[in-house]
């Protein structure tokens, strides 16, 4: 470029760029108007129009000057650079030298329609260099007025965005794709902040909400497993310690109970803070991924099989339970004359009547009743010691439920099912609690049966209340007198009125396993119809 030329280019940019500067069009971009008046805040004095030529051609975005036909007046080095053309190849030549053809007609009908009523326009354009690569603009063009308001020129500014929307558009593909793989992976997915809340999920995710009514899955798969594997989350999280497979169990609904085996993994969020730009070892909160793989279908086929084997376990249990309640009653039978007989013996001893003829039939009698008593407790059936274990009694009731079902649709029977979702286990032997639950279900039955009501209904609800596991079972049938409530308790005690078949009731072996645990099984005295037994079980630590 000749230095006439210079000078000419000069003396334009400072007039287009004077006139620019003293009423900027409204919607230019603050950093262009204070990048080019930076030099007239240092100065007090006007500055010569060479330095404002030196500051558009250093500029580093791409700078041209038009006619008010586009027709291009100047263009500086930046311009030359991104572009191919040198500013002597443009000077002349219309903006739409740089024109690709795939930037839409309206794209540019908008355009017009803004700068030619006096107002900026910025937006993205397909550009093509002189060697015909395209490339994407960043253009802001404005308008510069002179003195009566009229359009001298247009000034514009662009920048190459290729690579900016190259890895935008890789990025929000990828994004796209992450939430393709997530939406179709068969297992629940949530990423939790450190606040616990899910910031992201994916469908099968919200198939389980639905099915839980809105409550929040995730939290309820936390709460299950700190409550059914004792996992400490707080210092698992200051730890970043992961974990695998571990498996829960939620009660959802009148659709049963559902098996999820869980895993989670720490992911500590960048700190995007300015001020942690520089803090390589800045604090960043951790979220955590949860995963959630059903196995209900798995879990159900094999307890259909281990229900079958329960069956007949329980029922062998029954049978030595209700054997050993009914010897130990006869031998508290059998106790009573034989006291009375031990009794008149010695009285007969002190009184001197040892040539009374009744002292030897007595006598006789005493050892033969003394025979059958320690008969009797040599055949009750050895109790066995059942190991103490964590016990899930959500899953014991449903199992005892499951026991019971041929019984249950015999009778025409509704069971209303109403468990907490989560509760704590409990430190018990499974095969006595079982037997308890079972004991007082088949009550439950029996007594429908014998009930003249339409209404034939058991309903069971658990909860925990004051560290206790409460179980609550009540039937729709005849109820108990309230003066018969201690006497239930009795060995061999029944209320049927077809008693063939019931050696009792059963409810003396529930209390003692109840105690055994630490617990009790009473019977609510204030329910307004049928019969309504409470079991009260301590969680463990309580």
């Amino acid at each position: 470029m000749t230095n006439k030329t210079s000078k000419s280019s000069s003396g334009l940019v400072a007039d287009v760029l004077g006139e620019f500067l003293k009423s900027p069009p409204v919607g230019t971009p603050t950093e262009v108007i204070e990048a080019f008046d930076v030099f007239r805040r240092e100065s007090a004095a006007p500055l010569p129009p060479h330095l404002f030529y030196e500051l558009v051609e250093q500029a580093p975005v791409a700078v041209s000057i038009t006619d008010p036909k586009a027709n291009i007046l100047y263009a500086n080095h930046a311009f030359e650079k991104l572009t191919g053309y040198s500013a002597d190849d443009v000077q002349g030549e219309n903006e739409s030298i740089l024109s690709n053809k795939a930037t839409p007609i309206e794209l540019y009908r908008t355009l017009w329609h803004t700068i030619t009523n006096k107002q900026s326009w910025s937006g993205t354009l397909v550009n093509r260099r002189k060697n015909g690569d395209s490339y994407l603009a960043d253009l802001t063009i404005s308008p510069v007025l002179d003195h009566a308001g009229n359009i001298t020129n247009f000034l514009g500014m662009h920048r190459d965005v290729s690579e900016e929307n190259r890895l935008q558009r890789q990025l929000v593909h990828q994004k796209t794709l992450i939430e393709t793989v997530l939406d179709t992976a068969p297992v629940v997915v949530a990423l939790m902040d450190d606040d616990g809340r899910v910031v992201l999920d994916n469908q099968e995710y919200k198939k389980l909400l639905g099915d839980l009514k809105t409550q929040e899955p995730a939290q309820l798969l936390l709460q299950a497993l700190a409550e059914q594997a004792d996992l400490p989350f707080e210092q698992m999280r200051a730890g970043q310690q992961d974990f695998r497979n571990l498996e829960v169990r939620l009660e959802i609904g009148r659709t049963g109970p559902r098996w999820f085996s869980c895993s989670g993994t720490w992911i500590e969020e960048p700190n995007i803070a300015a001020t942690a730009y520089f803090a390589h070892q800045s604090v960043s909160p951790r979220n955590l991924l949860l995963l959630a793989h059903e196995t209900t279908q798995q879990r159900r086929e094999s307890e259909r099989a281990r229900i079958q084997h329960l069956s007949a376990t329980l029922a062998e249990q029954q049978r030595v339970c209700g054997m050993r309640e009914a010897l130990a009653a006869a031998t508290y039978q059998i106790q009573k004359p034989l006291n009375l007989v031990n009794a008149a013996v010695a009285m007969l001893q002190r009184t001197g009547g040892d040539n009374n003829p009744l002292l030897p039939v007595l006598e006789q009698i005493g050892d033969s009743a003394r025979q059958a008593f320690e008969a009797l407790n040599t055949a009750l059936p050895e109790e066995s010691q059942e190991p103490k274990e964590m016990v899930n009694v959500n899953a014991l009731l449903q199992e005892t439920l499951e026991l019971s079902t041929e019984a249950l649709l015999a009778g025409g029977i509704v069971v209303n099912w109403h468990p907490t979702i989560v509760l704590p286990n409990v430190v018990g032997r499974k095969k006595q609690l079982r037997g308890l639950f079972k004991n007082l279900i088949d009550n439950a039955i029996v007594a429908l049966g014998e009930s003249r009501s339409a209404q034939r209904e058991i309903t069971i609800k658990t909860q925990e209340r004051n560290r206790a596991l409460v179980v609550e079972i009540q039937d729709s049938g005849p109820g108990i007198d309230p003066d018969q409530i201690t006497t239930v308790f009795e060995p061999l005690y029944s209320n049927w009125r077809n008693r063939r078949g019931h050696a009792g009731m059963g409810l003396a072996m529930a209390q003692a396993i109840a105690n055994d645990h630490g617990g009790m099984v009473e019977i609510d005295p204030d329910v307004e119809f049928g019969c309504l037994v409470r079991v009260v079980i301590p969680v463990q630590g309580a």
